[in-house]
């Protein structure tokens, strides 16, 4: 009997589902669970990253080929291992990181639903700005660890092109850019992450949350509906969502990512130290408006693929982290 109701809890899953809070989660299993398939989800994805990173950065003839051209060129001349450059430091490097932003997510995501409760507004405007807001603010915890990763890792993605210094791996990259620039190396780009990354995360949770509820209620599902969702069509809308916020932050934050890209991997100091506004300009200089656009397919790819899988995988996570009745 109690493998026939979870076989039909299974099949038959109800909106709230969709929702589970962070008092229904086991954390150890949430973060063990969610390290290993994010960190499995973003290699599937990395190889985008990396040609994104190339078409940003000045050097190697890139600039203005498409970006499956770019794949294949990388391809060409450094093999597999150069579609996936950086991403050992990522994948390692990021799972402290995962722990902080999956905890920060979750527990704005409940103090914002437990303090919005009484609230005279509609649940879509609700859920979107109870999940803008967390994510928002999972954005600006996590920058503090995450900037430094990321200067690390598109320092090794660009390393071969003309005029990108050469590094023996993310420890080099390190002593080097500590003798060089100190602490504050590390952090280029942080200014202008914060900025700009936690209103694009609020963005993406927000439109996400939004998205999710729009579709349920198109397709005739409501909090009161007597027929409940499959598990295909959970995962269906949810894929669905993710794929349309993903895409609404990609077209939106393009330009800041190239400015900031080209901001972490800058070493021209005949210039003098680089700075967003210089970048800005030489940017605009280069190509014109549609420089800041650079890696834009890429990008697009990257974050609607992105936004589909990782909400899927984030979504599973707490599915398969949920508490036993017992516990």
């Amino acid at each position: 009997m109690a493998v026939e109701t979870e076989a039909s809890a299974a099949a038959d899953l109800a909106l709230s589902d969709a929702n589970i809070n962070w008092d229904r989660l086991d954390k150890t299993r949430f973060h063990v669970i969610g390290a290993i398939l994010l960190t499995a989800q973003s290699g599937l994805l990395h190889p985008t990253a990396v040609v994104k990173t190339r078409m940003q950065v000045a050097g190697g003839g890139l600039l203005h080929l498409p970006g499956f051209c770019v794949f294949k060129t990388i391809l060409r001349n450094d093999g597999i291992p150069g579609v996936f450059r950086g991403f050992g430091t990522s994948a390692i490097g990021s799972l402290p990181g995962r722990v902080l932003a999956l905890t920060s997510l979750e527990v704005s995501k409940d103090m914002m639903l437990k303090s919005t409760e009484g609230f005279n507004i509609s649940e879509a405007t609700r859920l979107a700005m109870v999940n803008g807001v967390a994510g928002m603010l999972s954005s600006i915890v996590s920058s503090a660890y995450y900037v430094p990763l990321d200067v690390i890792c598109q320092r090794l993605m660009v390393q071969g092109l003309p005029g990108m210094t050469t590094y023996n791996g993310p420890f080099d990259v390190i002593e080097k850019m500590l003798k060089t620039e100190g602490l504050r190396g590390l952090y280029r780009g942080f200014g202008i992450t914060v900025v700009t990354q936690s209103p694009a995360s609020a963005l993406w949770w927000g439109a996400y949350a939004a998205a999710q509820h729009v579709i349920w209620r198109s397709l005739g599902y409501g909090d009161d509906a007597k027929e409940k969702p499959s598990l295909l069509e959970l995962v269906t809308v949810q894929a669905s969502a993710g794929t349309v916020a993903g895409a609404c932050s990609s077209i939106i934050t393009t330009p800041i990512d190239t400015i900031k890209t080209r901001l972490q991997v800058m070493d021209n100091y005949d210039v003098g130290r680089p700075s967003v506004m210089k970048i800005t300009k030489l940017l605009f200089k280069e190509d014109g408006w549609r420089g800041f656009y650079r890696g834009f397919g890429p990008r697009l790819l990257n974050m609607s693929l992105w936004g589909t899988s990782m909400i899927v995988t984030y979504e599973l996570i707490k599915r398969l982290s949920v508490k036993h009745m017992a516990e």
